[in-house]
């Protein structure tokens, strides 16, 4: 299983990038400046956000990684509030330990309504940062989006909308 500790040196390596610049952990995120620059949607698009230095290729096809709490939503196009179906959506959260592991990390796929549906434990705060999920939605035709997901506390679920820009 793979493990990677979460370190002194890389919380503050992860602060300082965060402080430089949020959007610029990953060349995919479109910076929330150039959201201002494109074209009117009828749908605003979800903003990005950074990708943090967990994130590892590869997950496996779930849409589950524990229980008691249920994220949920839609994957629409900015353009015309279309649904899109067939978004791999790639998830990758702490454990209960607070660190991140393949047993928490997962792609799961929109349905023919643009809906997704994820179970997972509640994230866990850890060295600071609020609970959350990291999302990567990727879909021909789209730009990709990486963003997180910020629980409410003690909730047992959420709804998260992605709305997609298209290229």
């Amino acid at each position: 299983m793979f493990t990677q500790p979460i370190s002194i040196v890389t919380i503050l390596i992860f602060i300082i990038a965060m402080a430089v610049s949020p959007n610029s952990l990953s060349a995919e995120n479109t910076p929330l400046m150039a959201l201002q620059n494109e074209e009117a949607f009828k749908c605003s698009p979800t903003p990005p956000d950074a990708k943090g230095p967990f994130y590892k290729p590869g997950a496996p096809l779930r849409d589950s990684v524990g229980s008691g709490y249920v994220l949920k939503g839609s994957v629409m196009s900015a353009h015309d509030c279309s649904p899109i179906k067939g978004a791999q959506i790639e998830i990758w959260m702490a454990g209960p330990d607070g660190e991140y592991s393949d047993a928490y990390r997962a792609i799961l796929l929109s349905d023919n309504l643009g809906n997704y549906r994820f179970e997972s434990h509640f994230p866990p705060a850890y060295f600071g940062r609020p609970p959350h999920h990291h999302l990567r939605v990727a879909v021909p035709g789209f730009k990709t989006l990486i963003t997180q997901h910020y629980p409410q506390s003690e909730s047992q679920g959420g709804v998260f909308d992605l709305v997609l820009i298209p290229k």
